[in-house]
């Protein structure tokens, strides 16, 4: 079994347990997914079975949709309601307005400090891991684009909004620095991922429906839909299957070739040295 699948996480699940419980149900221990959610987190969460997850880095840099639900008041060190308080404090509501225009304000690019309850590397050692040593250390920053954010509800006390955003982008920092334009302290109450790419959650099985056999396999040329595909002469099987060169027989930098069969080859693309030959960049 060779493709992706979108499920939809429930709360309270770690990816990880997600996909080995996809795995369990699959038998197999090839399953990877595209984007973290932490546990609090439900919605899209690709998994790739078999060579899927070959294709996990071509698609793991696409657009993520989400929507996101904020306490006011709280400020907790892991930035959702599942942490401790470290700040808290009484407030002025903002008006429908006023929140809306303080929203508008993150529409663009800017530079988003890490959470320090993040799986983010520094000096060889993963931020959470520092957190839990009660140990300081300097939060990278990383430049990260929010496409849209939109206020969809607004109560006391709380709001939820919409957003589109890149990879790499934490809605908990989002929401903290957020917060702080607000001058109120604020953390993340719920979230969930609507979108990953061309990944929705109309389409997607929950784990319960997976037992039942209710999903649908997404095929790895339909999930490389970005990338030209070729299909193959059966003659020339055996040489991509080996990694050989091949005369270029396609427009652009990049192709997917496919047997007669629409079964995924390789990806290859065009030799730097020689533009009318291409090369092996990704066996499938």
């Amino acid at each position: 079994m060779d493709g992706l699948i979108v499920v939809n996480k429930e709360e309270g699940m770690s990816s990880f347990q997600m996909v080995r419980q996809v795995g369990k149900l699959f038998g197999t221990k090839k399953v990877g997914h595209l984007g973290t959610l932490d546990p609090l987190a439900t919605g899209v969460l690709v998994v790739a079975i078999g060579k899927g997850t070959k294709v996990i880095e071509y698609l793991d840099k696409s657009e993520k949709e989400y929507l996101a639900t904020v306490k006011m008041g709280i400020e907790t060190d892991t930035l959702d309601i599942t942490g401790h308080i470290l700040k808290e404090s009484s407030f002025l509501p903002p008006s429908k307005d006023g929140l809306g225009q303080v929203l508008s304000k993150f529409v663009g690019t800017y530079l988003q400090e890490v959470p320090l309850y993040s799986a983010v590397h520094v000096k060889g050692k993963r931020l959470y891991q520092y957190a839990r040593d009660n140990k300081e250390v300097l939060l990278p920053k990383r430049e990260v684009s929010v496409n849209d954010l939109t206020l969809v509800a607004y109560e006391e006390g709380t709001f939820t909004f919409q957003c589109s955003v890149s990879k790499g982008t934490y809605i908990r920092s989002l929401i903290r620095d957020i917060g702080r334009e607000l001058d109120i302290p604020c953390t993340m109450k719920a979230l969930k991922r609507l979108r990953q790419g061309t990944f929705c959650l109309e389409d997607a099985s929950t784990l319960e429906e997976l037992k039942q056999g209710k999903y649908r396999l997404v095929s790895i040329a339909e999930a490389l839909s970005d990338i030209p595909r070729v299909q193959v002469e059966d003659s020339l099987v055996l040489k991509i299957k080996n990694g050989c060169k091949l005369p270029k027989c396609f427009d652009g930098k990049k192709a997917l070739l496919l047997d007669s069969g629409g079964n995924s080859l390789a990806i290859y693309q065009e030799d730097p040295n020689n533009p009318s030959w291409m090369r092996v960049f990704k066996m499938l």
